[in-house]
């Protein structure tokens, strides 16, 4: 920016004619080509330069002041005071006419003032001069934005959705599911792995086949039965789902019903052996009094004993 080059071409840099048509003169070639025009007579520069873009040397927009304090601040060197009073002492223009050209160039991008606070208090103006001014915005615009996060690198080998887990095969459901009888169910499957250890069940998976085994324990069969139907003739080769196995044994093999069975009458009543207050034998009878004899005597007469004698005429 503001930094001297000393092997920078220059942009308008002329030909040496002489050398490749010694019988041509540059200067009356180019004066017969543009009359009235410029004419450049050009010397390359080796020391003490600042290359110029024609962006702003040939600006249509700002003033031709403007256009020289830009040349000047960018061929200072980092450091240089720039501000208005040390630039009207430099040139012929007085303060006003130089604050206004500078508002020229800071509209149009080629600098930056911004006001600061040192660390003993004393406010500056830092100015900033930019040859490019598009470059400068996009390098502000890049340092305002905010990071990226750094793009993952893509993995050698696509992964993988994690398998989704099967639902496990349907169960049988007892008539009446009990809480005594699912509670028994769940203690026959928690036992399993004392049978198997590859019979190791998840809570889960307990839970689901608890109706199951209490279907069967309905059926008259005892917890030691259903255990053993269980666990009897598994494969040898690892169980890679051993509740789907039990789910499919429950169903499949699912005893029937017991046959129905007429109620047995109640057996009869067997009383205690009591005495009969009347004739003092020995009885077993619902009466709790009198014998079966005695009772019916009572029953037929009214009282036990002999009849009532006649009255004496």
């Amino acid at each position: 920016m503001d930094t001297q080059n000393s092997s920078a071409h220059p942009r308008a840099q002329s030909r040496n004619g002489g050398e490749n048509h010694p019988r041509r003169s540059p200067h009356r070639t180019r004066a017969s080509a543009h009359p009235g025009g410029v004419t450049h007579d050009n010397t390359r520069h080796t020391t003490r330069f600042t290359v110029i873009g024609n962006h702003l040397a040939q600006h249509r927009e700002l003033s031709g002041l403007a256009i020289g304090l830009a040349v000047h601040i960018q061929s200072l060197p980092t450091g240089a005071p720039v501000d208005i009073k040390t630039l009207a002492a430099r040139f012929p223009e007085g303060t006003t006419r130089i604050a206004a050209a500078l508002r020229e160039l800071e509209t149009h991008g080629y600098l930056h003032r911004t006001r600061e606070r040192t660390e003993t208090g004393r406010i500056v103006t830092r100015t900033v001069s930019c040859n490019q001014p598009g470059r400068q915005r996009d390098r502000d615009a890049s340092e305002a934005a905010p990071p990226k996060p750094p793009a993952r690198r893509a993995a050698a080998t696509p992964q993988q959705e994690p398998a989704r887990r099967r639902a496990l095969p349907a169960v049988p459901k007892p008539a009446y599911a009990s809480l005594t009888l699912l509670q028994t169910a769940t203690e026959v499957l928690a036992g399993l792995r004392r049978a198997d250890p590859r019979l190791l069940l998840s809570a889960t998976d307990a839970e689901h086949l608890a109706p199951g085994v209490a279907a069967w324990l309905e059926r008259d069969l005892t917890p030691t039965a259903v255990r053993h139907a269980l666990t009897s003739d598994l494969p040898p080769q690892p169980l890679r789902r051993p509740a789907a196995l039990l789910a499919h044994r429950l169903t499949a093999q699912l005893p029937p019903l017991p046959p129905f069975r007429t109620p047995e009458p109640a057996p009869p009543v067997r009383h205690p052996l009591r005495n009969c207050d009347t004739c003092d034998r020995g009885y077993r009878g619902p009466d709790p009094r009198n014998c079966q004899g005695c009772a019916s005597t009572e029953h037929t007469y009214g009282t036990v004993g002999a009849p009532e004698a006649a009255p004496a005429g």
